[in-house]
This record gives C-alpha cells, sequence and structure tokens, in this order.
C-alpha cells in the first residue's frame, strides 16, 4: 500500500528527500508532500518533514510557453526582497536540474496564516476585517513598488525601457501559441493596447500577478499580510501594470479563472476599485492618468494565461479541481478590456 503523501502527481519524493538531506540541514527522515490547491499555473505542494514544514513550487505539466515558469527566477526576487519590509516567505533553495525530480523547482519556508481564495470565506469576515485586509494589500504593493532594486541585488533583474511595449507584444505571442480557437475580440484589445500604449513613470520591481489570493494574510490579524506568493512573473518595469491587474482581480469577470466565487464582492467592507486606487495614489504619489489602460492590459494578459490553462485542461494536464471553467472567463476578460479602451 502507497503511503499518503508519497506517490504525488509532479513530484518524484523520494528523489526530493534524497536531494532536501544533502543541501537543507533541517530536513530529515520521512517526507510528505501535498498538493496546495488553488493556483492555476506553477504547481505547488506542501512538503512536512519531521521538525519543518516547506513550499515546493515547479513548472505544470505538459508543454510550457517560452520564458514562463522560471522556478529560478521566482526564487530569486524573494530572496532579494527577504529583509527589505516586503512581506515574503523564507527562501530555501532552488533547484535548475529537471533531472532531480523531473523539473526544475524552487524551495522556501512554509507561512501560516489565511489565503482568502473563495467569497464564502470572505463573507464570513467582519466587514472592518474585509477592509483592513485590502488596505494592506495595497499598502504591500506601495512597498514593493518602494524598493531600489539596485540595492537588493536586482539591478539587472529585467528592463525596464520598454516594457509595456514588451508585455502587450509577449502577452499576443503566447495567445498564439497556447490558443485553442479564434476569438476576433483578442486581436481587437491587442490593437487598441498598441495605439494606447502610454508613456511609463518611474520602474519598479513589479509581481506580475498582484491579487489578494496570491498573498496569506497573517494568523489572527487580517490587516497585515504574512507573506506575498507566486512571484514567477516578477520583473522591473511600469508598477502600474501591478496596479491594473489588481483592479482586474476586483471585476467579477475573473471569478471562473480562480476557480471560486469572488471575493471582492463577497463582502460589503471591501472598499471598491476606484477606493484601492486612491489609496495607491496617495501612498505612492504615483500618477494615475492612464490608469484605464493598465487596467486594460491586465485583462489582456489574464484572458492570455486563462486560455493557457484552459488548453491544459483539454490536454489532461491539470492538476486539481475547477479547470473546466477557466475557458470560459477568456471571452469576458476580453469584453472587459475592450470596454475599457473604447
Amino acid at each position: 500500500m502507497t503511503t499518503p503523501g508519497t506517490d504525488v502527481t509532479g513530484i518524484d519524493v523520494p528523489a526530493l528527500r534524497r536531494y532536501l538531506e544533502r543541501h537543507v540541514p533541517e530536513c530529515a527522515g520521512p517526507l510528505r508532500v501535498e498538493p496546495l490547491h488553488g493556483g492555476r499555473s506553477n504547481l505547488t505542494y506542501v512538503v512536512t518533514g519531521e521538525t519543518h514544514r516547506w513550499v515546493l513550487r515547479r513548472p505544470p505539466l505538459g508543454v510550457l510557453t517560452p520564458t514562463a515558469h522560471d522556478m529560478d527566477r521566482e526564487y530569486r526576487v524573494v530572496a532579494a526582497l527577504g529583509g527589505t519590509g516586503v512581506p515574503v516567505a523564507g527562501a530555501v533553495l532552488s533547484c535548475t536540474d529537471p533531472e532531480v525530480i523531473g523539473a526544475p523547482f524552487c524551495v522556501v519556508d512554509f507561512v501560516a496564516g489565511a489565503v482568502l481564495r473563495d467569497g464564502d470565506e470572505a463573507a464570513a469576515l467582519a466587514p472592518a476585517d474585509a477592509r483592513r485586509a485590502a488596505d494592506a494589500l495595497v499598502d504591500a504593493l506601495v512597498a514593493l513598488h518602494s524598493v531600489d532594486a539596485a540595492d537588493v541585488g536586482l539591478g539587472d533583474f529585467g528592463r525596464p525601457d520598454g516594457y509595456l511595449e514588451r508585455q502587450v507584444r509577449r502577452w499576443r505571442g503566447q495567445w498564439d501559441r497556447v490558443a485553442t480557437r479564434t476569438l476576433p475580440g483578442l486581436r481587437e484589445l491587442h490593437g487598441r493596447l498598441v495605439r494606447a500604449l502610454p508613456a511609463s513613470g518611474t520602474p519598479a520591481i513589479v509581481h506580475g500577478d498582484y491579487r489578494l489570493d496570491n498573498t496569506i494574510l497573517a494568523p489572527g490579524d487580517f490587516g497585515r499580510i504574512a507573506a506575498i506568493v507566486d512571484w514567477e512573473m516578477a520583473t522591473l518595469g511600469d508598477p502600474l501594470a501591478d496596479l491594473g491587474m489588481l483592479l482586474m482581480y476586483w471585476d467579477p469577470a475573473c471569478e471562473a479563472v480562480l476557480g471560486a466565487r469572488h471575493v471582492p464582492t463577497a463582502n460589503a467592507g471591501f472598499p471598491s476599485g476606484r477606493e484601492l486606487a486612491e489609496r495607491y495614489a496617495e501612498q505612492s504619489g504615483r500618477d494615475l492618468t492612464s490608469l484605464d489602460y493598465y487596467r486594460a492590459l491586465g485583462c489582456f494578459k489574464l484572458a492570455v494565461i486563462a486560455e493557457g490553462i484552459h488548453a491544459r485542461y483539454l490536454a489532461g494536464q491539470t492538476v486539481g479541481a475547477g479547470f473546466e471553467r477557466v475557458g470560459s472567463a477568456v471571452p469576458a476578460l476580453l469584453r472587459s478590456g475592450l470596454e475599457l479602451l473604447p
């Protein structure tokens, strides 16, 4: 009989145990590996040893899009941000050798706390706690965008010049690689993003997929973020792209991608997207004149991400439940983006 946690899709558990025993002093004895559901891109697992718990991330199964799912890159930014005041998990190790467990992977400390992935969970919060969680979400984003990349060894982490133009081009190219159908709205939204490209402000470290369920709220304190997670798309670029993504996730159109009831509409204590933007502007001092462009770019990016997840679902390459609904979000996201850029 197989022991639970030792036969896991996407992980060679015996090989992982041998590797961690060589490189992580705290690792000893039997190892239990369990999928941590909630993510829709990279695969995430909780790894439990005799005395410690970690979180392991590896790329999804199947064919990957170029430059996506770079585990070492994700690890590098988490390691650099430790000690800056930006809440991140403790960095443990990065393994770039795909032969160890079947794919490159990175390991960080397990961070206890609450992740608000489902509106049913959010509805149970006191309205004041929902407000405090949203305020902490904005404040952590401002803190991230205030870090001097060169000071933490990330001066070469990206090319901020031309960031927006490359983003539009890159995500259009990724659509061509993952598309399972033809959607006229995709071509139209791409064209509008090309024509309306604004001038970028002062560059910063950007997360790339910033949203409430990519944060862990501190145990017993919904007004404090214990860790920001899922850094796979982090780079140097235009920080308003992060704000645009956050506001896009505040739109119920993204619900099917996240696989759960929409959190921001589940509790009246959560502020509106406009209030989030106002708090960010007040604390960061950044000009939000072109904010609708960044929101539309967020819709475009998530539509492409959702189509890639949908393609893996159709190919039988997803792990977990809820993937059957993701494809339905793509047309809705494109419509939302077109409404923002008439």
